[in-house]
């Protein structure tokens, strides 16, 4: 049987990969929950027909959240993770010996449970380092309800603001998370893509509200292949750190990681965005 895994980018337009084997399908009281196995891109899982990870390229992704922040404050010790349920934002930040703490809040137990299974290469510190605390409930309730000024950087690992993630692109959400960050707090988050109009119209929602909420607020960008048009952004929001100018290059190189996308060359090319890019944030 010729069967393939397709995800709509826009109406017009599709991206296809050759499924090998259907591995699992169910729906959780959130949403649907589908791993694939292809041969260009290993094992992947979608949500609600979107992609999510695939095995070829989640180090790009993964890279990019977390490394980014460690390299302007290297100093960070207290982490939140904000969805992230396949686990390869958990693994990449607790790669730093120093971090002293992790929460990870995930809304779907279920999303966890099977990366754990059918995905071991993201999911592989999830239950296994006891700087990690898992909590399955609601994101934008945890920071509502946490106390302030509790963590160094929070990770925003979410799906598009749709259905599950919708209420972690509000104002309520991003105040909340400036409330919680300590004085030197960063903020990364999910940030949609510029290419097609639909991504560029929440893009740009999300940055003016960021704009609205911290002093500092930035864009950088990354290629993610599986991702549509390729073209993706995360958001640098910070109450005290420029990314560029506080890059702290050699203390980040003495952490002695290796890693298959990011540098702190990269680093700052990252943040050197396309015209069109530019201007769409400039009018955000």
């Amino acid at each position: 049987m010729d069967l393939w895994y397709t995800e709509n980018h826009q109406e017009d337009t599709r991206f296809s990969i050759k499924v090998k084997e259907h591995l699992h399908s169910e729906k959780s009281p959130f949403q649907q929950i589908d791993f694939f196995e292809s041969d260009t891109f290993g094992r992947f899982f979608t949500l609600d027909g979107l992609m999510m990870v695939t095995q070829k390229d989640e180090f790009i992704y993964h890279d990019m959240i977390t490394h980014i922040p460690m390299a302007v404050n290297p100093s960070i010790k207290r982490v939140l993770i904000i969805g992230g349920g396949d686990g390869g934002t958990a693994r990449e930040i607790l790669r730093y010996n120093h971090i002293e703490k992790v929460d990870m809040v995930e809304i779907d137990e279920r999303v966890v449970r099977l990366c754990q299974q059918y995905l071991p290469q993201t999911a592989c510190q999830l239950d296994q380092d006891p700087r990690l605390t898992l909590y399955f409930e609601d994101g934008l309730k945890f920071v509502q309800e946490a106390n302030d000024e509790i963590y160094d950087l929070i990770l925003v690992d979410s799906t598009d603001p749709i259905g599950p993630g919708e209420g972690l692109f509000t104002y309520d959400f991003y105040n909340n998370c400036k409330r919680v960050l300590s004085d030197a707090g960063i903020l990364i988050n999910q940030h949609e893509s510029p290419y097609y109009e639909s991504y560029a119209h929440e893009m740009k929602r999300a940055h003016s509200k960021i704009k609205a909420t911290f002093p500092i607020a930035k864009v950088y960008q990354f290629h993610m292949p599986t991702y549509p048009s390729g073209h993706w952004l995360f958001g640098f929001a910070s109450k005290k750190y420029d990314p560029l100018a506080d890059l702290q290059k050699e203390a980040w190189m003495n952490f002695g990681l290796r890693t298959r996308y990011y540098n702190t060359d990269l680093h700052m090319g990252a943040f050197m965005l396309p015209t069109y890019v530019k201007e769409s944030l400039e009018n955000a």
